[in-house]
């Protein structure tokens, strides 16, 4: 159950620092493709500097799951696994109601999955 969990957490972490990247360095191609219909083309020059903020933030999501990995103690590791899925959880949901119902499909569900599995360790 450990190797489990701890493969769902590096996966949202990577899923998150997909998401730095592309809203980071990639927003007006990646990002562009990634939110067609969603925001107009021309939108994405202008919001460059808001979704590089948004970025920098699901950079810190990665950073905090990532860290779990090397803390030694097994119960801190443990909680600190907890509070950043919860962080993306909190985020997935709040985005699906503000901005896209696939926000939660995409960040707060897979979030979810493993923050069960991290309990069930």
């Amino acid at each position: 159950m450990e190797i489990i969990s701890k493969i769902l957490v590096a996966i949202v972490a990577l899923e998150h620092l997909y998401i730095l990247y592309m809203e980071m360095f990639a927003w007006e191609t990646l990002g562009k493709k990634t939110f067609r219909g969603s925001l107009p083309d021309e939108m994405f020059k202008p919001t460059k500097k808001l979704a590089a903020n948004q970025g920098l933030y699901n950079g810190f999501l990665s950073a905090g799951l990532i860290w779990s990995f090397f803390i030694c103690d097994q119960i801190w590791s443990k909680n600190v696994s907890i509070f950043f899925l919860g962080c993306v959880i909190v985020a997935g949901i709040y985005g699906a109601l503000s901005a896209s119902r696939k926000i939660f499909f995409v960040q707060a569900l897979p979030a979810i999955i493993a923050l069960v599995f991290v309990f069930l360790r």
